[in-house]
């Protein structure tokens, strides 16, 4: 059972998946960065807004406006800048993966098809067996 273990925790698809899924997790904590400390400012200053994540609706009678936590005290709030924040968030990242995974991914692909030559079909290198016997023979 150890020796499975083992087999499983150290193949190299494994190692890679756990690379890519760390590599993934520090990506998205870049994004969120990028959108929350400068794509969100920019947009808030085109609409003449303090914070653009601070933007929500309160249910509760006299909520403070532009103070989402101060809202959430009193009741219930829907932050729906925070949800604006997170869609920009994954549209970043959707970008982002296309272009990895369409453009550079597929460039090394062609790469590979470029360097491989195509093997013949099967009948011409019988032909050329062929053709090589009867050149010994003669």
């Amino acid at each position: 059972m150890l020796k499975d273990f083992k087999e499983f925790a150290f193949k190299g698809n494994l190692i890679d998946m756990a690379s890519g899924i760390i590599i993934g997790g520090a990506f998205g904590l870049v994004v969120k960065s990028l959108v929350d400390n400068i794509i969100m400012p920019v947009i808030a200053g085109l609409f003449k807004l303090p914070d653009f994540s601070q933007l929500y609706y309160a249910f509760a009678e006299g909520a403070p406006k532009g103070d989402l936590e101060k809202a959430q005290e009193m009741g219930a709030v829907i932050a729906y800048g925070t949800f604006i924040n997170t869609v920009i968030n994954l549209l970043i990242i959707a970008a982002s993966l296309y272009i990895v995974i369409k453009k550079v991914m597929g460039s090394m692909k062609k790469e590979e098809e470029i360097s491989a030559p195509a093997e013949p079909p099967a009948q011409e290198v019988l032909l050329s067996e062929i053709r090589d016997l009867l050149k010994k023979d003669s």
